[in-house]
């Protein structure tokens, strides 16, 4: 378990979240009880298999939807009810690049800056300089079609880090890419968070992937509680993680 933080950077108290159906079928449970505290500068891999409630999780932190019951809290405010406030704050980094095709790659890294008000000669150069340090240098002006979909994800990752959030959600960036390119961009961002001192929340089904990238692990049950807790160390032997592997595999089979 990991021990509790002075200031989390984000909190769940308690926290449940509850669909009705139409007619008279029963309501549908995503997360239950749930608590999780996530310190701030944690990289946390948040593991559970499809359905489990991690998107449900990841939209009440976004501020898309409150819980039903229990308190979400983010920087010590709750997203949801003062969403404004956290623009600027949080940042997201999807499944899908999600770049406006009508704008360059240096465009779409500007678009955060723009939200923020940035003047236009800080836009230029803070997305300028992500780009370039996710090498991408030679493509600023080219356009989403010219890209390759390991290209436009390192445009998404730029634009996310540009607008110098607090905190990062990821919800399976890497998921839609090949395994080559997809390792090699897991490495990347953690990296950066880590050198940023960034708070990140990544979802993910993949073991291999929540290994690769979490340095703390918790893996979800139906509905979404927690069935392991851990931190994780990159260090540790192969034959380590290969108990960590079988550990996780038991949870979700449960």
């Amino acid at each position: 378990m990991t021990e509790p933080s002075a200031k989390p950077a984000i909190s769940l108290e308690n926290v449940s979240k509850t669909f009705g159906k139409a007619g008279n079928a029963p309501a549908f449970v995503a997360v239950e009880g749930l608590d999780l505290e996530i310190p701030e500068g944690q990289m946390l891999a948040l593991l559970g298999k499809t359905g489990c409630g991690k998107s449900t999780i990841f939209n009440m932190v976004a501020g898309l939807t409150a819980p039903t019951s229990g308190r979400v809290l983010v920087d010590g405010g709750d997203p949801f009810r003062d969403f404004d406030a956290f623009i600027g704050k949080m940042a997201i980094v999807f499944q899908n690049d999600r770049l406006l095709p009508w704008r360059t790659a240096l465009q779409n890294v500007e678009l955060g800056l723009e939200m923020l008000d940035r003047p236009a000669g800080e836009r230029r150069s803070t997305a300028t300089h992500w780009l370039e340090t996710l090498g991408l240098a030679g493509h600023l002006n080219d356009y989403p079609h010219a890209l390759s979909g390991g290209m436009r994800q390192r445009v998404s990752i730029a634009r996310a880090f540009a607008v110098d959030a607090k905190i990062l959600l990821c919800d399976e960036p890497f998921s839609a890419l090949d395994e080559m390119t997809a390792r090699g961009l897991r490495v990347e961002f953690a990296r950066l968070v880590k050198s940023n001192n960034k708070t990140a929340v990544f979802i993910t089904h993949s073991i291999d992937e929540a290994l690769a990238i979490g340095d703390r692990i918790v893996v979800l049950k139906r509905p979404a509680t927690v069935a392991i807790d851990f931190v994780f160390d990159r260090t540790e032997s192969e034959g380590d993680k290969e108990s960590i592997r079988d550990r996780i595999r038991t949870a979700l089979a449960a």
